[in-house]
């Protein structure tokens, strides 16, 4: 989940509010506004001010208290239009603009107007994010060059390192800053998001119940909390730490995020009606938009959302990296497969991500998109520990095995599984079919795809079957797959393979790998063809005692080569009492061709068709058994 890194809502100096500009102001003609201020109840506040604006519209202070209030409430646009009124008054009131034009994300326009006003601390603080923001490395230095050891450039610098993904170095900041100012409570809701971004989730909670005990009704720690829970627990338990964000929370900012938080513990529900009206009020409502377009597979909706959206934060490059390697492997376009590979690339590598289960995540999905699958197998398996009951895992786990050809554990990875979505991927089918067929389970795979409802893709997965059982001498399948692929388009001429197949069935039951009961289901298949060259003969088999023919047959096999003329005889004789066929075979294949061509052109001329031979018995020595060549 990406927990929301909440604007200016609890104040550095816990819950005693000061000014924008620096000092208390007389409040004496605003009876409780500073009792609402300092409880952050700025909707309260700005109703009593907004108020005494209409009543006096030039009074000054009370144009600065709105441009606080509507500022800590999030709402930036009107605290810019109420600075801006103050304007002509000092130049003071540049920089607070700029404060504001930061929050809109509108970077540059803060950087023109902070450096229209004066020289001082807060200007030199701004502008020092502003270059971070805007990506200017000469302008970081030289303004982190003037950072001081003031509590207010601490704060400023820490807040930096947390931006820049140095969480230990901003943990360490504001440790030190809570040892000198041990009344400054509000430290621990930021030392705790350090730890929170560290995935240290119980020690951000015992951070945090300090500060809840003395502010139980904070949003933005409760929200925190909730956070913690949800990562350690589930959205259920994190749901229960929220109360109505009606109750709790002071003002529009925080409002918004205990809905867009709800939206996260409740796996998306409620993400449309939720999370685009917070599109511009929190980063993550944007983020996790994308991914729930992703879940229900729009992954077209969820490019168009994060297209225009330049990546900071290592979620954010990941999201648009999924975003890009999804809609890209949907639509073979090798521009965006490649933007995903350079930005999986670039967490995987980067200092402080490539040693994260997030880095090792990254560096497997570039080398996945690379197809090289055994160096994506070597980060899967250092992440093993920790993500060998996600789904997402076993996903690529399992199919990164099978690219490599380790069919056995891909199969374990594809059958933990548990999500319906993936279950029913075609992708995931596909695979596991594969797999099995691979693993010498033809029988299951044939069982799995039973089970599976009638769809587009139903042609598709007996193809697989009827080819791959063929390939891996599984015989008895594959001729089931073609005769229901015959079945499904008249059209198609399956008949070689089938009847290809049924003679390796024939094969094994002769050599003892296959039950005699397999016969039977042969001849049900042959029965079924549309090949109108076979019917006439087909029709015969049904009235044909066989068994006694393939049990001498079968005795025929275990004998001495001295003996196999005479059975040979025997077998003859005995095919021309029945005066039936058992099974269509090449000369070559089961006889050598001059004892095949011998024994029709003797006996059986008239079951003779084209290149084919429709014999009663099979005879085969033992020293033939081992030259067989599949059709």
């Amino acid at each position: 989940m990406l927990v929301s890194k909440a604007r200016r809502s609890v104040s550095a100096y816990g819950d005693r509010a000061t000014s924008a500009h620096g000092s208390n102001k007389d409040v004496s003609a605003v009876p409780d506004l500073l009792e609402m201020v300092e409880s952050r109840n700025y909707s309260g506040a700005l109703a009593l001010l907004q108020f005494k604006h209409q009543a006096d519209m030039s009074d000054v202070k009370t144009l600065e208290w709105l441009g606080f209030c509507y500022f800590h409430n999030g709402d930036y646009n009107r605290a810019l239009e109420t600075y801006k009124k103050l304007e002509p008054l000092d130049e003071i009131y540049y920089i607070y603009q700029a404060a504001c034009l930061y929050y809109l994300d509108s970077y540059r326009e803060a950087e023109e107007s902070a450096l229209k006003g004066a020289t001082c601390g807060i200007r030199n603080r701004l502008l020092f994010h502003v270059a971070y923001r805007l990506d200017n490395d000469m302008k970081l230095v030289e303004h982190h060059s003037n950072i001081g050891n003031s509590d207010e450039d601490q704060l400023s610098l820490a807040s930096m390192h947390f931006a820049q993904i140095h969480y230990e170095e901003a943990t360490e900041i504001y440790k030190q800053l809570l040892l000198e100012n041990k009344d400054w409570m509000a430290l621990n809701v930021y030392l705790a998001l350090c730890y929170y971004n560290l995935d240290q989730y119980d020690v951000s909670l015992d951070v945090l119940s300090g500060y809840l005990q003395y502010y139980p009704e904070s949003a933005i720690a409760t929200n925190l909390k909730a956070c913690n829970t949800f990562q350690l627990f589930n959205g259920k338990a994190a749901e229960l730490v929220l109360t109505t964000p009606e109750e709790t929370a002071k003002n529009s900012l925080e409002q918004g995020l205990f809905k867009h938080n709800l939206v996260v513990f409740r796996n998306g529900e409620g993400a449309l009606q939720v999370l685009p009206s917070l599109l511009d009020v929190l980063h993550e409502a944007r983020l996790n938009l994308v991914i729930y377009y992703i879940k229900i597979g729009d992954t077209e909706l969820a490019y168009q959302t994060v297209k225009m959206h330049e990546p900071h934060m290592p979620q954010e490059y990941v999201v648009k990296a999924v975003t890009c390697a999804s809609l890209g492997q949907d639509t073979d376009h090798v521009e965006l497969l490649s933007m995903a590979r350079q930005y999986f690339h670039l967490i995987g590598t980067s200092p402080t991500e490539c040693d994260t289960i997030l880095g090792r995540q990254c560096m497997a999905s570039y080398y996945i998109l690379q197809k090289q699958f055994k160096d994506a197998l070597i980060y899967l398996q250092s992440i093993k520990s920790f993500c060998e009951n996600q789904d997402e895992f076993n996903w690529n786990s399992g199919i990164v095995k099978a690219s490599i050809g380790d069919f056995r554990e891909a199969e374990e990875n594809l059958l933990f599984i548990q999500n319906t979505k993936y279950l029913e991927n075609y992708y995931y089918v596909a695979w596991l079919l594969y797999c099995l067929i691979m693993n010498g389970k033809a029988n299951i795979a044939w069982e799995h795809f039973l089970r599976l409802e009638a769809s587009d893709e139903t042609f598709s997965f007996l193809q697989l079957i009827a080819n791959e059982c063929y390939k891996t001498c599984q015989y008895l399948y594959a001729a089931k797959a073609f005769d229901a692929i015959e079945e499904m388009d008249e059209s198609m001429d399956c008949w070689e393979g089938k009847r290809g197949a049924c003679l390796g069935v024939l094969q094994k039951v002769i050599s003892g790998e296959e039950p005699c009961e397999s016969i039977k289901q042969v001849f049900a298949l042959l029965e079924n063809t549309n090949n109108p060259e076979m019917n006439g003969q087909i029709e015969r088999v049904n009235q044909v005692d066989y068994a006694v023919a393939l049990v001498k047959v079968e005795l025929g096999l275990h004998l001495s080569k001295d003996v196999q003329d005479k059975l040979d005889l025997e077998a003859i004789d005995l095919a021309t009492e029945l005066n039936e066929i058992l099974v269509v075979c090449k000369w070559n294949l089961y006889a050598t061709q001059d004892r095949a061509e011998k024994f029709v052109n003797e006996y059986h001329r008239d079951y003779k068709v084209g290149d084919l031979v429709f014999v009663r018995v099979i005879f085969l020595s033992s020293e033939q058994q081992n030259t067989l060549v599949p059709l």
